[in-house]
């Protein structure tokens, strides 16, 4: 008779897994980045391989439906002790608990003690982990169990935090001394700007509450050095090993050196929109509401001329029902109207809706910069002259004028230019100079390369702007192509101009490379006989005639050297050595110019000196 697979076997209950002793223990290491010691690991269970039980899940459903859950994490936790303590190692021992299971180990003193020290194990090198799925109905009364706890030495950890149960509230609440924040948020941090900015905020909150964060779910380099970069201080994950019941007492060399990694993480930006640059859509709105009294639907045209007279600055006049808009008047229109001869007489007691613009234009508070942006470009230019109305859920709260409307749009889209440019959705100003700041300040060398753009200008005036932007994009997309992301940093400064900080160690052939596919390109834009002529015939800044040959990439790099100590040039004054090794990239047939690094010193002391001098 043959014999069956042991997976097909029928689960064994989880009592008798428990009584015969046939639960295992694998551990996870958990990494100081700051000099990538094994500072503790996470203790697991597991049931007999090939079992339906093996798996984890399996395992803890199937106590659930049986109903001694709890026993099987006290079991789990003494299997861990156990096996810990064989395997003599230093460190802090993790371990998974329910909210039920804390509340039996806070409840129950001395068997805690009995459990937390079987084997030797002291329990100051115990951290009580506080499982995802618990959840805690009465919060204030859990919090004395929490003290229980770290009366005998143990600390107390908020686990997977993020996903299900481990929220904000429980945090504030609780004040774990350690937050695991869950994997969810840790894969592909590298190049995903959201979970950047959900790891930041708890950063941030981290720090106000004196919690220490560990960072669960590390896989790759990528993340690693993204999340070290952050000051995020310890993590765990198959990068530094999986689960095993003889784990390594060092990180491997592999992971040393990432660790040791001399280049800095290119921190993924989240790409700020026109509505993003404030912090909400109706900040512009509010911005540009002018206070303003509102005629009801009934008010005659001698009401809305008493009504100008009495407030000479009022532009126009809103009538509304129940609060809401229904029309506007514009004053100019209407006192012109007005001066006509006999003009009062007849008509002024008239309903003042017969001069009225029945269809203004309505702008909610809530609107966002882009929808209001629209209106600019829409055939219907009347808000220009007439203003319009503006209003909260629907209800009149005010009035807003063409002029303000152009001047809101205007400033919030060169704010947010700033951060991210409209065209090409590359780094502004101000995230360029952040990463030169990060550079600077981790002693980082690097080589700063500024790319600029020959012959933009008259193929610009011949072809136009559409088609210009295209090219625009074009280099945009070249340049993003020969940058490493997770080493470089791509940022746009303006117009055609782009600014690289190169940490990879093949730089120069990534920019030799974006000049040749660039250059190479780049004649699609033109028509075929600009083409053959190899150019197009324009006129040069003194409108002089003048023949103009295909657009092509220039791009000048200066090296930035490690000082060994606090950096003595700003962000400023790199990216100024960078625009004068660009202009002189443009006189080379090449396209390409390096300032070495003895010129590269003398420049920048130069700069710094002129901006010393400049504040005396």
């Amino acid at each position: 008779m043959q014999a069956r697979s042991p997976s097909r076997y029928a689960a064994p209950r989880i009592e008798e897994l428990i009584a015969r002793r046939d639960l295992s223990a694998v551990f996870q290491p958990i990494i100081e980045f700051e000099n990538g010691a094994i500072v503790g690991y996470e203790g697991l269970i597991r049931a007999p391989a090939g079992t339906p039980l093996e798996a984890p899940f399996a395992l803890f459903s199937q106590a659930l439906a049986e109903g001694c859950a709890i026993e099987l994490e006290r079991a789990a936790a003494r299997t861990c002790i156990e096996a810990f303590a064989q395997l003599d190692f230093d460190g802090k021992l993790f371990l998974n608990f329910s909210a039920g299971a804390i509340r039996r180990l806070a409840e129950a003193r001395e068997d805690t003690l009995t459990l937390l020290r079987h084997r030797g194990v002291d329990p100051q090198r115990i951290v009580i982990e506080l499982t995802e799925q618990s959840t805690i109905p009465d919060v204030d009364s859990f919090l004395p169990l929490i003290s229980a706890l770290r009366t005998v030495g143990a600390q107390f950890a908020l686990d997977d935090y993020g996903t299900a149960n481990a929220s904000m509230n429980l945090w504030v609440r609780l004040q774990p001394d350690l937050v695991k924040i869950d994997r969810f948020f840790i894969h592909d941090i590298a190049c995903d700007p959201l979970k950047f900015e959900a790891v930041r905020a708890m950063q941030h909150f981290a720090n106000a509450s004196g919690a220490q964060l560990v960072a669960e779910g590390i896989e790759n380099e990528a993340d690693l050095i993204v999340v070290r970069d952050m000051g995020i201080g310890c993590g765990q994950g198959y990068f530094f090993g999986r689960p095993h019941a003889q784990p390594a007492r060092q990180v491997s060399d592999d992971a040393r050196e990432a660790l040791r990694a001399g280049h800095i993480a290119v921190f993924p930006e989240s790409t700020r929109t026109v509505s993003s640059a404030s912090p909400s859509g109706g900040m512009a709105s509010a911005k540009m509401l002018v206070p303003a009294p509102a005629l009801p639907r009934q008010a005659t045209n001698n009401d809305v001329l008493e009504l100008f007279n009495r407030l000479p600055d009022l532009h126009a006049v809103a009538v509304v029902e129940n609060d809401e808009p229904v029309a506007l008047i514009n004053r100019r229109s209407f006192m012109d109207r007005y001066a006509l001869p006999y003009h009062r007489e007849l008509f002024g007691k008239r309903p003042c809706l017969q001069f009225a613009n029945a269809s203004p234009v309505i702008i909610e508070k809530s609107m966002t910069v882009e929808q209001m942006a629209k209106l600019l470009a829409s055939d219907d230019q009347r808000y220009l002259a007439d203003g319009f109305v503006i209003t909260e859920n629907g209800k009149y709260v005010g009035l807003g004028t063409g002029e303000n409307l152009v001047r809101a749009v205007t400033e919030v889209r060169i704010e947010a230019a700033r951060y991210a440019n409209p065209l090409t959705f590359l780094p502004g100003n101000i995230p360029i100079s952040s990463h030169i700041g990060r550079l600077l300040g981790n002693d980082a060398g690097f080589y700063a390369c500024y790319v600029d753009l020959n012959h933009f200008k008259p193929f610009n005036d011949q072809y136009g702007y559409w088609q210009g932007d295209e090219v625009l994009k074009f280099a945009a997309a070249v340049l993003a192509d020969v940058c490493d992301s997770t080493r470089d940093f791509l940022g746009h400064v303006g117009g055609d101009d782009f600014l690289i900080l190169f940490q990879s160690d093949d730089w120069r052939e990534r920019v030799l490379r974006a000049i040749y596919v660039f250059n190479e390109g780049a004649q699609r834009f033109y028509a075929p006989a600009d083409r053959l002529a190899g150019g197009i015939h324009g006129e040069d800044r003194r409108g002089n005639p003048t023949f103009f040959g295909f657009v092509t990439m220039a791009i000048g790099c200066v090296r930035v050297e490690p000082t060994g100590g606090p950096s003595l040039y700003s962000s400023e004054e790199i990216a100024s050595v960078a625009a004068l090794a660009k202009r002189r990239a443009k006189h080379e047939t090449s396209g390409f110019v390096l300032i070495d690094a003895d010129e590269s010193v003398a420049l920048l002391r130069g700069q710094a000196e002129a901006a010393h001098a400049s504040l005396e």
